[in-house]
């Protein structure tokens, strides 16, 4: 069996010390189980991967849910290979998405004989079959119904009502059923509806992907193949501007030197194109005879969510190419640049690595969700004593002595001999009656709120569309729109979320030469903060492009040659145009040519080294060409081709990026560029009088605020180069810890075992000679300081979390005009930090140590011990200090700063609550050289720790897991691609968006939902308490007071809309005033609408509401007669109940509404009229229904006298009237803040215009698209019930239109209830400015 010849070791038959056995082995005939390490694949071979597709085991191991199934398969040896195949590929059928295919294959295992083996086999021909396609879709057919039912009833209220539902059923249910199975059914089918709406549109776009067409290699031809229908070793072809269907093997491409261009733009929303590159071996696979011949085969790693890592071998003829990162071509990315591909099928479907990335957020709920579900369990506590105070009582009165009331005996439950259970069967009676306490369609409505206020509001919002980059905001969760609203502290990064990500060169250090006359942001904000006067003209003046902006006579055209120092010049230009990964696209002339960067920092040294006279203008897999101009004398321009013989690129973990190349002369030169911490330790040892320099304008360029980075090089000596590089290259072949050889050898520390590695690694990023430092200025966003400001008037805590140094980090972080005004002098600042002499005298004594002999282990313990004791003192006197600071009567406000290393310590457990309680204590708070890790467990310190609501933003991917820290993620689109924002629940363009959306939808949110919530509970709560008098009436019997329609419909119908229109369109203050007073912000930081206060003051009108409306009914019923001058009866009497409770709830939502619309007017007139018509049908109706006897033709007979209509207009009169008269009372002396706003503006309106933002749909630029939509689409103005004087009840999509003249009035509400704003002459808006750069 060749197939498996790859399982055993390396092409050349010797065994690999990188495999891993097997720790069991089972003989299977003749072949021997695959290593679990890796797996095999063979290009272009079908037959061969349907036997060697997946790893076989002798041991299976079937995982679904939490179950383990262990099945030893001991009667294999009759089977032919390829039923072996299939038998042993229950892995793989287990994976599939479908739960049912599992409990069917579950099923299948349980069988016996060769049925069970030839079902097994289907089941695989099915998964087969399927090849490469996905499916995203969260159903199946078979699913549907059972997974979607699970996830409805994983909601308590929902379980609940389930189980009410069962019990109406039985006969201790005093209602019909349909009264709970109605509301339940209905509540489901909404819930079931939506979830299968969203799965088709799922299942469409999948159909749409997986049916798309792709060339593959078929009979000696490029034969159209459907996505779907690819398997694993398909030689395929793509063509330039299509997308990769699968993880592809790189074999060869139309360009000559084997390159191709790659977007990644869908995987990761990085738009600057990356370079792959196919094994020199392979580069003439392009002809269909050619690559038809090829026969290879891969061995690499198995399936996993890594995007920038791969391992893997591709062997052919027994010659092993080690397959890395540059090789592979993954799903979902497309080609550019290039005319088409031919590439080997790696991973298909769900194996492929962007799906293995797909995976779910990490859920979360909001805190208001969550004192939701106490607010449930304490309604549940209160149908609990409601039910066992009635079951008491029952057992109580019932009695023999009543004999009149011809109790029926035959039914346990009116025994009187009986009366315990009595009481137990009337618990359970009354626990269906009173169910609606309950509210049902609670979730739902908030739901649905929730997902309108995101789609359409936060969406849609032109506040937050950002017109350069066409970038609106996203809202990717509906479910934390109310935690927007109570937001306490922020942790922002800084690089691309403060700052635009927009790199400039703009000083460096050369030779301990500082060149560039520049002044940046930073330095006019620290001279304004002094009070020095700065000439504007000082700042860089010179014609500069984007990514240069550096203006210094002594290094521009040449003049470098004149400076004390140019032989260190030119290497200094040199590093910057040869140590890089950057592509260039078009001519090739410095005027036109484009550069595309990994990041924005490389393409600025790159344009740099440019300006200087070093043009890098072509690019091949082996060489880069340099056109140098001044070298040998002024004037002279010659193209100089270097040879790149290794890239050692650059990860958070090295944080530098070294390159080996020949010059045209042989000379061997490592240039090497990276983070000062981590370039110093690797300098050859002297000069110490540069180091001390170069070290001094590293803090000079940090304290103006600009990213740093150091230079350096080495000349390589021939053997040095190829003893290294031979260990170098054993290293990329290593199919196990590939990365972890590749940093051994490329020189990353190591213990007492690596000495060898460490000594190999010595000689090549070891003994550098510095160049000199690099500095960077990366400008502040548009809006981020007054953004900052407003955040903090409104209560919020801002803390910086960064990787730059803590002077770039400190001055970013001052107030100015120009800075973020996160600090000002003002504040009382403490400063943590590592950069000490004495802690830089124990490290230097730890790496000198450590450089004479390899066990240094003790020295870095005790340096540990020496940090952790110094951050535990330095922390304790900080707490103590600002501890008095606290207690004074003009206490300043407090910031602190620590950079990376002391927060490491100051994390420890023994230390992280003393570093909670004094940060606590704090208005901003700095992090600086911080790891993703350190920015994550900051994050969690604060949402645990002091159980605040806490809110991370960011842009790049080592923010990612910050976002998913915090209660809510935000994530920018910028620079550095989409990781942060596919990370994030929400999206925006901009830092400065941050105040509408908080400020103004997140604290409009959470008005709203509290409302609702409280609402719902005191609509719920009124009409099942006026049940609960009427059974102290009924001898606790469990008599219904309504008919089962009434109560079944009270949720879903008669209340339902109108809460859902206040949720959506209620406003206290209009967006500006939102933003003009962000103090309003603190009422949600303080949670001051959802209290127990505020749900006990609602509970205390329900309970007097329902008094009223029952015992006012009830007693004025006991003498009414109707027009044939009989009494009334029950069903009259609970007819004209429920409609004075239908009329009453829906009045007191008029009441609360901060802004009326005629959406408010519709809803609540439309429930009210509703109700009268359903009645009028239902009981003018007869129905073959005993129950609708009750009441039929009741509405008609009350309707004919004068007491319904007093009672009508008298009953929620006086249900209403202490409401009201606490609504006045509360607001007169103990007004809320919003309200105190509300006065202040109480004659302005605002005639916001209503509309939706579509960007996109047409060929207008975004401005204009912007402005056509302000002034074509309608307004409307609104009419406000006195408390807000706003727009309508839509949220501020576009600027709000000023000059609306409104009467000058005296306070009263009932007047200014039906003021109206005089009509103003129309105008045409102005189009909005585009934003300016700073």
């Amino acid at each position: 069996m060749a197939g498996w010849r790859g399982s055993r070791g390396g092409g050349d038959g010797t065994p690999s010390d990188d495999r891993i056995a097997s720790s069991q082995t089972v003989r299977l005939g003749k072949v021997q189980p695959q290593a679990p390490g890796h797996r095999t694949v063979f290009c272009n071979d079908r037959e061969a991967n349907s036997l060697a597709k997946y790893k076989i085991m002798g041991v299976v191991n079937l995982f679904m849910g939490k179950r383990k199934i262990r099945y030893i398969h001991s009667e294999v040896n009759h089977i032919e290979s390829q039923m072996i195949a299939w038998v042993h590929d229950i892995e793989v059928v287990a994976s599939w998405s479908g739960d049912s295919l599992q409990w069917l294959l579950l099923w299948i295992v349980g069988l016996k004989g060769a049925l069970r083996y030839h079902l097994l086999g289907f089941l695989l021909w099915l998964r087969t079959s399927e090849g490469n396609s996905v499916s995203t879709t969260k159903y199946d057919v078979f699913t549907f119904l059972p997974k979607g039912l699970f996830e409805q009833f994983r909601r308590v209220a929902n379980l609940y009502f389930l189980m009410i539902s069962i019990l109406s059923c039985t006969p201790v249910s005093p209602v019909s059923p349909i009264t709970n199975v109605l509301p339940l059914s209905l509540v489901l089918l909404v819930s079931l509806v939506k979830e299968a709406w969203e799965d088709w549109k799922r299942f469409q776009n999948d159909m749409s992907i997986n049916n798309s067409n792709v060339e593959v290699l078929q009979d000696w031809n490029w034969v159209p193949t459907p996505w779907k229908k690819l398997q694993v070793g398909d030689i395929i072809r793509v063509n330039q501007d299509g997308f990769f269907p699968a993880d592809l093997m790189f074999l060869a491409s139309t360009n000559p030197d084997g390159v191709c261009y790659v977007e990644t733009a869908n995987l990761d929303g990085e738009t600057n194109l990356k370079i792959r590159k196919a094994p020199e071996r392979t580069w003439d696979f392009v002809s269909p005879d050619k690559v038809s011949e090829f026969k290879g085969e891969v061995q690499c790693e198995q399936p996993n969510n890594s995007l920038y890592t791969f391992t893997g071998n591709l062997i052919i003829d027994k010659q092993i190419l080690p397959l890395s990162p540059n090789q592979l071509l993954l799903r979902g990315c497309s080609l550019r640049n290039t005319e088409y591909i031919v590439g080997a099928v790696i991973f298909t479907g769900h194996e492929t690595k962007v799906m293995m990335n797909s995976m779910k957020i990490p859920s979360k709920r909001s805190t208001l969700e969550k004192k939701l579900d106490k607010l449930i369990l304490a309604l549940f506590t209160v149908l609990f004593c409601m039910c066992l105070l009635g079951s008491i009582g029952s057992g109580v009165f019932i009695n023999s002595k009543y004999h009149y009331l011809r109790f029926d005996t035959s039914e346990a439950q009116f025994d009187p001999d009986h009366r315990f259970v009595v009481a137990i069967l009337t618990f359970f009676t009354l626990i269906t009656l009173y169910s609606p306490i309950i509210p049902i369609s609670l979730y739902v409505s908030v739901e649905m709120i929730k997902f309108i206020q995101s789609t359409q509001f936060i969406n849609n919002d032109l506040r937050m569309y950002h017109a350069e980059s066409n970038t609106p905001a996203l809202a990717r969760t509906s479910n934390l729109n109310e935690e927007l609203g109570q937001v306490e502290y922020i942790f922002s990064d800084k690089t691309g979320t403060l700052t635009r990500n927009l790199m400039e060169f703009f000083k460096c250090s050369i030779g301990g030469e500082v060149y560039g006359t520049g002044v940046s942001e930073t330095e006019i904000g620290a001279a304004q903060r002094t009070g020095v006067k700065v000439d504007a003209q000082k700042r860089s003046s010179a014609a500069s492009e984007r990514g240069f902006n550096f203006d210094d006579a002594r290094l521009m055209r040449g003049a470098w040659r004149n400076e004390p120092n140019p032989d260190c010049c030119k290497e200094f230009f040199r590093c910057l145009a040869i140590c890089h990964t950057v592509l260039p696209e078009g001519d090739e002339s410095p005027e036109r040519i484009r550069y595309q960067a990994a990041s924005p920092d490389e393409a600025a040294l790159v344009v740099a080294a440019k300006n200087f006279g070093f043009f890098f203008y072509r690019r091949t897999p082996t060489m880069i060409y340099v056109r140098e101009s001044h070298v040998d004398k002024m004037g002279k321009v010659q193209d100089v081709p270097y040879e790149i013989l290794n890239v050692l690129e650059f990860n958070s973990t090295r944080k530098r990026q070294s390159v080996v190349c020949r010059y045209p002369d042989g000379r061997l030169v490592l240039y090497c560029k990276g983070a000062d911490t981590v370039i110093y330790e690797r300098l050859v040892d002297g000069n110490p009088d540069l180091k001390r320099m170069s070290r001094e304008h590293l803090e000079q360029f940090g304290a103006s605020g600009l990213r740093t980075l150091c230079l350096a090089y080495k000349n390589l000596k021939p053997d040095v180069y190829e003893s290294w590089n031979e260990k170098y290259i054993h290293a990329k072949s290593a199919l196990r810890d590939r990365e972890k050889k590749l940093d051994e050898v490329s020189g990353h520390q190591y213990s007492q075992p690596n000495i060898k590695k460490f000594q190999v690694a010595e000689q090549i990023e070891k003994d550098l000679i510095l160049i000199g430092c690099t500095a960077i200025e990366d400008k502040l966003q548009e809006g981020v300081p007054a953004c900052i400001e407003t955040l903090s008037r409104a209560g919020i805590k801002i803390w910086v979390l960064t990787g730059d140094k803590m002077e770039t980090a400190i001055n970013i972080a001052y107030g100015s005009e120009v800075a973020c005004k996160l600090i000002n002098n003002g504040m009382k600042q403490f400063v943590i930090s590592s950069e000490t002499e004495a802690i830089r005298e124990v490290e230097d004594k730890a790496c000198h140590t450590s450089r004479r002999c390899f066990s240094h282990l003790g020295d870095q313990i005790e340096l540990a011990r020496y940090m952790k004791e110094l951050v535990k003192n330095e922390l304790k006197s900080c707490h103590e200090e600002a501890q008095k600071f606290l207690h004074m009567d003009s206490a300043p406000k407090l910031a602190l700063i620590i950079d990376g290393k002391c927060l490491m310590y100051a994390l420890d457990p023994s230390l992280r609550g003393m570093l909670l309680n004094f940060s606590l204590n704090c208005t901003a708070v700095v992090c600086c050289r911080v790891s993703p890790l350190q920015k994550a467990q900051v994050t969690s310190l604060v949402k645990k720790g002091a159980n605040k609501i806490t809110l991370s933003i960011g842009d790049g991917a080592n923010d990612v897991s910050m976002i998913q820290a915090a209660h809510v993620g935000v994530g920018i689109s910028g620079q550095e691609g989409m990781q942060a924002v596919m990370a994030s629940d929400f999206a925006i363009a901009q830092f400065r968006f941050l105040t509408d959306l908080l400020l103004v939808h997140g604290r409009w949110s959470y008005h709203r939902i509290c409302k609702v919530v409280t609402y719902f509970f005191y609509k719920n709560l009124t009409f099942t308490l006026t049940q609960f008098w009427f059974t102290f009436e009924t001898g606790f019997s469990g008599q219904r007071l309504y008919d089962d329609w009434f109560q079944s419909l009270y949720n879903v119908i008669f209340t339902a809309l109108p809460v859902i229109i206040i949720g959506l369109f209620d406003k206290d203050v209009s967006a500006n005033l939102s933003k003009k007073y962000p103090e309003l912000y603190k009422e949600g930081i303080r949670n001051a609408f959802f209290k127990w206060r505020v749900v006990a003051t609602w509970a205390f009108f329900a309970i007097y509401q329902s008094l009223v409306l029952y015992y006012f009914v009830v007693a004025s019923s006991k003498r009414a007669i109707n027009s044939s001058g009989k009494l009334f009866g029950l069903w009259d009497v609970s007819t004209m109940a429920f409609t004075c409770v239908i009329v009453t709830v829906n009045l007191r939502l008029l009441m609360m509404c901060n802004t009326l619309t005629r959406w408010h007017h519709i809803s609540v007139g439309g429930s009210i009229l509703f109700w009268f018509i359903f009645v009028f049908i239902y009981s003018g109706v007869a129905l073959p229904n005993k129950e609708q006897e009750n009441i039929y033709f009741v509405i008609y007979v009350l309707m004919s006298t004068i007491y319904f209509y007093l009672t009508l207009i008298l009953v929620p009169v006086a249900a209403l009237f202490c409401d009201f008269l606490y609504m006045g009372v509360q607001r007169w002396f103990f007004p809320y803040d919003y309200q105190i706003v509300q006065e202040i503006h109480r004659h302005e309106a605002d005639t916001s215009r209503i509309g939706l933002l579509e960007v996109g749909q047409s060929q207008l630029t975004p401005d204009e698209v912007r402005s056509y939509a302000i002034m074509q689409l309608p307004g409307e103005k609104s009419r406000h019930t006195g408390f807000a004087f706003d727009s309508p009840g839509y949220e501020s999509f576009f600027a709000s239109q000023a000059g609306v003249f409104v009467p000058q009035k005296a306070w009263d509400v009932a007047r200014r209830a039906s003021m109206r704003s005089k009509p103003k002459t129309p105008r045409t808006p102005r189009t909005p400015r585009t934003p300016q750069r700073n």
